[in-house]
């Protein structure tokens, strides 16, 4: 980049232009210089423009994902999202893990061999914590970790594994599974030093604690569909048609799904004078008889009515009728 001239000196050279002192068809000629890219042929790229586009659009969909997964299994607010994808070797890669690491090996069914999720110890720290009850401040120590977070932590990070299989389906029908954890990257050699990866960094933010989760794809696991990680085969495989294979996908998926019921036993309408004369061992009378029927609702809806009971212990509501308007809940 050319240097910034500051006002005196762009006044010397208007002055100069103006006494004839500079010539500015001399200024003209001057050549600029060509622009020259490094390339060693040590470490040829394997990966085009086009695929490491195609990556980051894949793990995209996956921090969204993870977003939704770890703010309901934390119960708190979670950041992540897509901060770099690039090719390097894979001695660049594990020079650059610190000790003690998280280091997943993920086998990538059904392609051929093993990749690395490396967690940050800052943000697996914070995970164990809030697991645990605790409310996840940030964990300046440096240690290695015992054999109880090591085990909440794998069976989390199954749980993130199982999230890569949607955001891939496009490329392909993935089903991976986690080998091992290790804290030490010594022990994490799944390819040889020179061999080209594809580095996928997520930046994850939890309350107070930020970290990295680094996702590392070998040339050689990634290497039978590298024809299919470009953005014409992704947007053209988004746009196929729908078949009845992939609606009976969505309906299971459909089920799967959560929903909130409520039911409302009673209510009833009091003055403010008579809430602020209420004592210890008053009663209040509701509109609802003894032998009436409950409202349940799901969400927000209206939609059956039952009667009040047990079942194992628990309080239960057996379902009577059901209300085929579904109206909203009133205000």
């Amino acid at each position: 980049m050319a240097d910034v001239l500051s006002q005196s000196e762009i006044d010397a050279l208007l002055a100069q232009l103006s006494s004839g002192e500079v010539d500015a068809d001399e200024m003209k000629d001057v050549q600029q210089d060509k622009k020259i890219k490094l390339y060693d042929f040590k470490s040829p790229k394997k990966l085009a423009k086009d695929q490491l586009r195609t990556l980051q659009i894949i793990h995209e969909n996956f921090a969204r994902s993870l977003n939704t997964f770890l703010s309901g299994y934390l119960r708190t607010y979670i950041h992540a999202e897509v901060k770099n994808v690039e090719e390097l070797s894979y001695y660049e890669f594990s020079n650059s893990v610190v000790n003690p690491a998280v280091l997943s090996i993920v086998n990538f069914q059904p392609l051929s061999g093993q990749i690395i999720v490396d967690l940050s110890p800052a943000i697996a720290f914070n995970i164990i914590d809030r697991i645990l009850g605790g409310s996840g401040k940030p964990f300046n120590e440096s240690r290695t970790f015992t054999e109880i977070e090591l085990t909440l932590i794998k069976k989390l990070k199954r749980q993130i594994i199982a999230l890569m299989e949607q955001p891939w389906e496009n490329v392909v029908e993935l089903n991976p599974k986690l080998d091992k954890i290790e804290t030490n990257s010594q022990f994490a050699q799944i390819v040889s030093h020179n061999e080209t990866i594809a580095l996928v960094t997520l930046s994850l933010r939890i309350g107070e604690v930020e970290g990295l989760l680094n996702i590392c794809l070998p040339h050689l696991v990634i290497e039978p569909i590298i024809d299919k990680l470009s953005t014409r085969f992704w947007f053209a495989s988004i746009s196929k048609s729908v078949t009845e294979d992939d609606k009976l996908k969505l309906q299971k998926r459909v089920e799967k799904t959560r929903v909130e019921i409520g039911a409302e036993l009673a209510h009833t309408h009091i003055t403010v004078r008579h809430f602020l004369e209420m004592q210890v061992g008053d009663v209040i009378g509701l509109d609802t008889p003894t032998d009436g029927e409950l409202i349940l609702y799901v969400g927000d809806k209206m939609k059956y009515r039952g009667v009040p009971g047990t079942s194992n212990n628990h309080l239960a509501v057996r379902i009577t009728s059901k209300e085929e308007r579904g109206d909203e809940l009133d205000e």
